[in-house]
């Protein structure tokens, strides 16, 4: 279990203040001025060293993401985007962090821009995050205030403007490329990659693109070091994680704990357990709506990294831990979340775009019972000719929470369709 000086994010329930000064108290922009004067690349190797992976979902290098970044400038201005557009479903995590502990995320801001020689920041956050964009801005103009950000931030003679854009609610928006054109006030809608945003961007400028937690990190790994972050567990799959536990356990709750934990673990220490004990578990998606879920026997030597989810073909995803216990109706949960991704697939490409309204169709009739037992394995088809097929990963993540349920729970969707036909339905939750 992570020990509580080991914690990055000190005050992320909000017992104390989350202004400059508290900030300070709690030992956020010390020594900042010192890390810039290191210079670029000896940030980058540090949080090359610290194998610190993205925190987004994808679990990317970060360090390797940064040194993507063009050396020297051919004279377009470099930018960084921090991804605060948190709205895979389950997940909550960054929204601790923006609104009680902000300027962990502004002075990783300016460290991670200036490792990339950004001219300028933007700080892209959900629409639905209103209370949180007022605690972030307080803490960008606290820091513009004290110098800490703009001319010459810090006493470093670096340059660095951060901006703060507030979303308008679209799920693709989290999607980095869809970010970047919603930037630049055109539709959310994914670019065809390459060009990667290293390359071209913002604005057609070379832009890095990162999740909160991923940059909120940073300053406390130059502080005490890459090897103390490395520390923690497995090889390449490094540091602490702040995890979203919700659903069925007694005490939902986010928790910074180290990775690799398992999830037994996991849930018996922070979340006081499953409801009603080990043994009513029925099924946990690890890493928010858009990975598969494990079953119960998985769940029983789970470890909570991205590599042990990877061979179990699910993902860690932004850790976000839906529980589930054995009162879910899973055909239902899974057939609820087609339905969010039919709503929120941007219509671009074409697989995803009839290819999500056909599969929550099909999962309309399987919640019911009113299908054919073939048309599993007809519906499987379909997410596998999704899969893989369109610009951005929303295809994916329609297809795969599909995919699961039939893995894992292929029995209880064909008893449901023999109830159905021999007149047993009776008082089914399905209804």
């Amino acid at each position: 279990m992570l020990k509580d000086q080991d914690r990055i994010f000190t005050n992320l329930y909000g017992m104390h203040d989350r202004s400059l000064a508290g900030a300070r108290k709690r030992g956020n922009w010390d020594g900042t001025a010192g890390f810039l004067a290191h210079g670029r690349d000896w940030i980058v190797d540090q949080v090359k060293a610290s194998g610190l992976r993205g925190r987004g979902g994808a679990g990317f290098p970060t360090g390797l993401k940064w040194s993507f970044m063009p050396k020297v400038s051919d004279g377009r201005p470099a930018y960084l985007v921090i991804n605060a557009d948190e709205s895979e479903p389950g997940t909550c995590k960054d929204r601790e962090i923006m609104r009680h502990d902000p300027h962990t995320l502004v002075e990783g801001a300016l460290i991670a821009g200036f490792a990339m020689g950004a001219v300028a920041g933007y700080i892209y956050i959900r629409g639905e995050y209103i209370r949180e964009r007022e605690a972030l801005q307080a803490a960008i103009d606290e820091a513009y205030d004290a110098g800490l950000i703009g001319k010459n931030a810090c006493g470093s003679g670096y340059n660095y403007d951060l901006y703060l854009v507030h979303g308008a609610g679209a799920y693709i928006c989290g999607e980095e490329t869809a970010m970047l054109e919603s930037l630049e006030g055109k539709k959310g809608m994914p670019r065809m990659k390459p060009p990667f945003p290293a390359a071209s961007g913002l604005y057609g400028c070379p832009t890095t693109v990162n999740n909160v937690e991923s940059i909120a990190v940073v300053p406390t790994i130059l502080r005490r070091g890459a090897s103390w972050f490395a520390g923690f567990g497995r090889p390449n799959n490094t540091g602490t994680k702040l995890f979203g536990i919700s659903g069925h356990v007694v005490n939902p709750c986010v928790v910074e704990e180290a990775m690799s934990i398992p999830l037994r673990e996991l849930l018996d220490k922070h979340c006081g357990g499953v409801r009603g004990g080990w043994k009513n578990l029925k099924a946990v998606i690890p890493g928010g709506s858009s990975v598969p879920m494990l079953n119960a026997a998985q769940c029983d030597e789970a470890i909570m990294d991205f590599d042990w989810l990877r061979e179990q073909r699910s993902g860690l995803g932004t850790a976000a831990v839906i529980v589930m216990d054995q009162s879910t109706d899973v055909i239902k949960a899974i057939w609820r979340l087609s339905k969010f991704y039919k709503h929120e697939s941007c219509g671009q490409c074409t697989p995803c775009r009839e290819g999500t309204g056909w599969m929550m169709r099909v999962m309309d009739r399987l919640v019911k019972g009113e299908a054919e037992i073939e048309e599993i394995d007809m519906l499987l088809s379909v997410t596998k000719q999704v899969e893989g097929h369109t610009i951005c990963a929303l295809g994916d993540a329609a297809a795969w929470p599909i995919q699961g349920l039939v893995r894992h729970f292929r029995e209880e969707i064909e008893d449901r369709i023999k109830a159905r036909k021999s007149g047993r339905m009776g008082a089914m939750a399905a209804e």
